[in-house]
């Protein structure tokens, strides 16, 4: 009696071709796990190690996945992890600072400062002291003062001055030599440079009424009395 082989030519693939398993596509499975995974939710690491776990799974055992392309996507995962891990600590930082932020604006308020601005509440019966900042050497500085209806009241020549910080003094008194009326005034200081007038910054006394934090990370505003906001970068000195 003969024997007949039946299996010559029949190949690894007519096998599974002819099978009653059937196998889910790569595509498929991913769009699955990708679906199931992350949702409408931002693709992060559970989320990518599922889809690496799924790929893998699902691959064609006739085209198995490369040994360098899974190592990449390793790569690409433990990337992943570090941003993730980098974001947290981040978060972390900027929580602390908002904090700090918070106790350093607490013991601001109240408190007497030197900012820049171009505005001061005047108590006419003591000497306001402030400062002039010149970009370069300038004769003659001229410093003029305004009540609130913006009339100028006094004018003070403060001569020829080097480049850096000038000070001056105002003693609360008009150009007739009478005392001002106490209140909030405006101070103008110019210089001539290349014969023309040129604005100069000035620096005065306030007190913080108040002090706004930002939500965003932003700088401290300081919410000046009679003066309004200065950031806290515009503040000079510091007092009691």
């Amino acid at each position: 009696m003969s024997v007949t082989d039946t299996t010559s030519g029949v190949s690894l693939k007519d096998v599974l071709a002819n099978s009653s398993v059937k196998t889910t596509t790569t595509s498929d499975g991913l769009s699955a796990a990708t679906s199931s995974a992350t949702g409408s939710k931002a693709l992060g690491k559970d989320a990518f190690l599922q889809l690496l776990v799924t790929q893998l799974k699902n691959q064609n055992p006739l085209d198995p996945q490369d040994n360098s392309a899974f190592v990449a996507q390793l790569a690409q995962f433990s990337s992943l992890e570090g941003i993730t891990t980098l974001n947290d600590t981040v978060s972390g930082i900027a929580s602390n600072y908002n904090s700090s932020q918070a106790l350093q604006a607490s013991s601001l308020v109240g408190r007497s400062v030197i900012a820049q601005t171009g505005k001061a509440v005047v108590d006419t019966s003591k000497n306001l002291n402030g400062t002039v900042v010149l970009p370069a050497s300038a004769n003659p500085v001229t410093l003029k003062i305004s009540d609130a209806e913006g009339k100028t009241i006094r004018t003070i020549d403060m001569g020829s001055q080097s480049a850096g910080n000038a000070s001056f003094i105002w003693d609360g008194k008009n150009d007739a030599g009478a005392v001002a009326a106490a209140g909030t005034y405006s101070f103008s200081a110019s210089a001539t440079y290349d014969g023309k007038a040129t604005s100069l910054v000035t620096y005065l006394p306030a007190t913080v009424n108040s002090v706004t934090i930002s939500q965003t990370g932003g700088e401290l505003m300081l919410n000046l009395a009679g003066q309004g906001s200065v950031a806290l970068s515009k503040v000079q000195t510091i007092g009691l």
